[in-house]
């Protein structure tokens, strides 16, 4: 019988996630696998929510990964705050808001969106006057909108979110590793990320994090959270106290490549993870106007670690990429929704943002274009 692993060459991920994985996770899964009640393991536990907290720049309690990948976060997120017609206001200027108001409408909430143009950031203005008109319970953006490579003013929409009473709640999937977040100097109330992208470990967790405020909403639920699996409530009960209460199997090998992934942005420091991040970004735009390829977002908006680039004139979206994944083992990444045919991104995330990877993707699309 054939076995397919065998066929598995080592891909250069430079698309919108996964990222590389740094040798020392994937060792670290393979580690030998301890059972979830473990003493050890709950060690190991413990500190990834420490490393979560000091890498988001909070006091919140309740900092854990869930066991899913940043699309369970998001689900997390909204399941155990949202009941019937709860007022939820929602900034898309992409994909993945639009997903946010997918996933608050399925849930019964009154859902109301801003929607502005991709490729462009949420205008905090427009966010103000919408704030006087009508009290939210949920207000929700995306930081980093990996479906364009635009930043959000997140600090900016928090300061505004402040003085009302409702939750702030962020999705930074692709920004967690890349660029700073500080949760609670943000007024973050609600978060949830991923652990493919600028972590650089495999996917299958979400980081996700929530203030007391937001523990107290979900404590004044009037009924049951509709998602088993998902419910903080029970949760919450083998992540935190001296007695761990048994929810479901975590993944554990998962953990021990999610504490090794925070260990290592520590171990290098954050600020230099972040310019690490810049520099090859500057590095890569550079590379790419050199060979007349133009940037979608300008450049005060731009994310470092996703790169939405337009397709230049004559050249064939799909055989590119695909060129670049069978001739030069690289992978990038096509548009979404209204860009999908005039857009590529391009991912420098986490363990694939390095110079070497950088000049390997501008080489080969020299040969391509």
């Amino acid at each position: 019988m054939e076995n397919l692993l065998n066929g598995i060459e080592e891909i250069t991920l430079m698309g919108p996630g996964p990222s590389c994985v740094n040798k020392a996770v994937l060792d670290a899964m393979a580690k030998s696998t301890l059972g979830h009640l473990d003493p050890k393991f709950i060690n190991i536990m413990d500190a990834i929510k420490e490393q979560m907290k000091t890498l988001l720049h909070t006091n919140n309690k309740l900092t854990i990964p869930v066991s899913g990948t940043g699309s369970a976060g998001m689900e997390t997120c909204f399941v155990n705050l949202i009941e019937k017609d709860d007022p939820v206001l929602i900034l898309i200027n992409g994909v993945f808001g639009m997903r946010m108001q997918d996933v608050a409408t399925r849930l019964g909430a009154d859902v109301d969106t801003i929607e502005f143009e991709w490729g462009t950031p949420v205008v905090v203005d427009e966010v103000k006057a919408k704030l006087s008109e009508k009290k939210y319970k949920i207000v929700a953006v995306v930081h980093a909108e990996t479906s364009t490579g635009v930043k959000n003013p997140v600090p900016e929409i928090g300061a505004l979110v402040k003085d009302t009473d409702a939750l702030y709640l962020v999705d930074a999937v692709t920004s967690l590793g890349g660029i700073p977040i500080r949760l609670d100097d943000w007024n973050i109330d609600v978060f949830y990320s991923g652990t493919q992208k600028c972590l650089s470990c495999p996917p299958g967790l979400a980081p996700i994090s929530f203030s007391e405020k937001a523990v107290e909403a979900i404590k004044k639920r009037k009924t049951k959270v509709p998602n088993w699996y998902l419910d903080l409530t029970m949760i919450i009960n083998y992540w935190e106290g001296a007695t761990r209460a048994y929810h479901h199997t975590a993944p554990i090998n998962m953990l021990y490549a999610l504490y090794q992934a925070l260990y290592l942005i520590l171990e290098e420091g954050e600020e230099n993870v972040h310019k690490r991040h810049m520099n090859n970004h500057l590095r890569l735009v550079n590379g790419l106007d050199k060979i007349g390829i133009k940037m979608l977002v300008d450049s005060q908006y731009r994310l470092p670690m996703l790169n939405s680039v337009y397709i230049p004139q004559g050249a064939d979206d799909a055989g590119v990429r695909s060129a670049l994944l069978k001739d030069h083992k690289i992978e990038i990444g096509a548009g979404l929704g209204p860009l999908a045919g005039k857009i590529w991104r391009i991912g420098l995330m986490g363990h694939t943002a390095r110079s070497e990877n950088v000049d390997k993707l501008l080489t080969a699309l020299k040969s391509l274009i």
